[in-house]
């Protein structure tokens, strides 16, 4: 464990950002490591809200139909071999730590040089990846993007087929400050002669999609127009729909709850049905039964009942649009809100969209690099809204509180960060390492 801690903490101390964002740093990484992502076939997925989900399908429907399948995603929930995962196994710790030893000095050589490349923790993570990927041999490697995509470190594939599930506000500072600039750097994982599928509800931003696929001669396909759905049932355990797509009717089922999943499963049905325009056929079976056996940890994940304590890590102010809207389709009487914030997220949006399904909110604190909003300023956000709501500095305090004070047919939620969510997680799972 010591050796993995260290190897973990050493990751940690790399710098998040750059003055500059380039992809030359991956690039340079990437070729001292032999170019492994040339050594496997990919799918590369962003989006604002929904890339984590998707890709899990996708990853699922492709280890279903026979292939052997990399998931690459982040942040973690709990630990951070939960961001390189083959065939449904996290990478082993004693794997992060021999390939953080290989990996570390080609870091401090490319830091030492005179032009000074500067590999950051994203770029380090996404290059060990990949070795990962090329060590185990596997079919597909299914990419979710960091940020963005243009610059992203994971845009140095070829995907097959590329997704973007949707685009709002995110990251203004970084991306740009309006949707259509955002649009267009998540549209640079774009390839030419590929595939793109998109659910964008924004018809400006599909035009944009539209018009760069065709100026490099891709496909695009979009889930509400050519690719649509219709749920059948829901309960606590799943919920039931049926997926219209490029290549069939689909009756399916998926163990992941609310409406924006469905959303998700069309993007992923879409996206494996393209496959078939590089000849790889995906059977109806593999798509029913990889989107049936689907795991995504702390995405409106019921953890117990009576009270009914549900987990769900919508971390803007669209995900807590969608969050409400889900809510309301889940049986309960009084709704209790456990909340925590990171600072560069809106929070007044964030707390304006969820309040009108929450009868009383506790403000609590993730621990994460101190990246917390001050649970003063949620709390006056929560009582602009008509909302009691109380202070309680930590998680697992606070979502103790909850229960106790939930009648056993209420229910609490926890949200707002996926910081916030995978740290109450623990109170279930009882793990204790990063």
């Amino acid at each position: 464990m010591g050796e993995y801690q260290d190897a973990v903490n050493w990751l940690f101390q790399v710098r998040r950002f750059g003055p500059d964002r380039t992809l030359e740093p991956i690039f340079c990484l990437s070729g001292l490591l032999g170019n492994p992502q040339d050594q496997f076939k990919a799918i590369h997925i962003t989006g604002t809200n929904g890339k984590g989900s998707t890709s899990a399908m996708i990853a699922s429907i492709l280890r279903a139909a026979g292939f052997s399948v990399g998931l690459f995603t982040s942040p973690h929930l709990e630990r951070f071999t939960e961001r390189i995962v083959v065939d449904g196994e996290e990478i082993p710790e004693k794997d992060v730590v021999r390939l953080t030893r290989l990996i570390r000095p080609l870091v401090e050589r490319l830091d030492s040089q005179p032009r000074r490349v500067h590999p950051l923790f994203f770029d380090i993570v996404t290059a060990m990846a990949f070795k990962y990927f090329e060590e185990r041999h596997i079919d597909f490697a299914v990419l979710e993007v960091g940020m963005g995509g243009r610059l992203d470190a994971t845009n140095i594939v070829n995907p097959l087929v590329s997704v973007i599930t949707n685009i709002s506000l995110e990251h203004t500072q970084v991306l740009g400050d309006t949707v259509l600039k955002i649009a267009y750097e998540k549209a640079g994982i774009i390839k030419p002669c590929s595939v793109l599928v998109t659910a964008t509800q924004d018809d400006s931003v599909y035009t944009l999609f539209e018009e760069t696929c065709k100026r490099i001669n891709t496909e695009i396909h979009r889930v509400g127009g050519d690719i649509t759905f219709r749920r059948l049932g829901q309960d606590l355990h799943g919920q039931s729909f049926e997926v219209d797509g490029l290549k069939g009717i689909y009756t399916l089922y998926t163990p992941l709850l609310g409406g924006y999943q469905l959303y998700n499963a069309a993007t992923a049905v879409g996206a494996v049905e393209a496959l078939s325009r590089k000849n790889i056929e995906i059977s109806e079976t593999a798509i029913a039964r990889g989107l049936a056996d689907v795991r995504w940890p702390g995405r409106l994940e019921v953890m117990q009942e009576h009270p009914l304590v549900v987990l769900d890590s919508a971390k803007d102010a669209e995900a807590m649009r969608a969050l409400a809207e889900a809510v309301i389709d889940i049986p309960h009487e009084m709704l209790v809100a456990v909340i925590s914030i990171s600072r560069d997220k809106s929070t007044s949006e964030m707390i304006r969209n969820l309040s009108p399904v929450v009868d009383r909110f506790i403000v609590t604190s993730h621990t994460v690099m101190g990246r917390a909003a001050e649970r003063e300023r949620i709390g006056k956000e929560a009582k602009r809204m008509g909302k009691p709501w109380e202070s309680i500095e930590r998680i697992d305090d606070a979502v103790d509180t909850a229960i106790n004070c939930a009648g056993k047919d209420d229910m609490v939620l926890v949200t707002g960060s996926v910081f916030a969510v995978g740290e109450a997680r623990r109170r279930w799972t009882k793990v204790t390492r990063f």
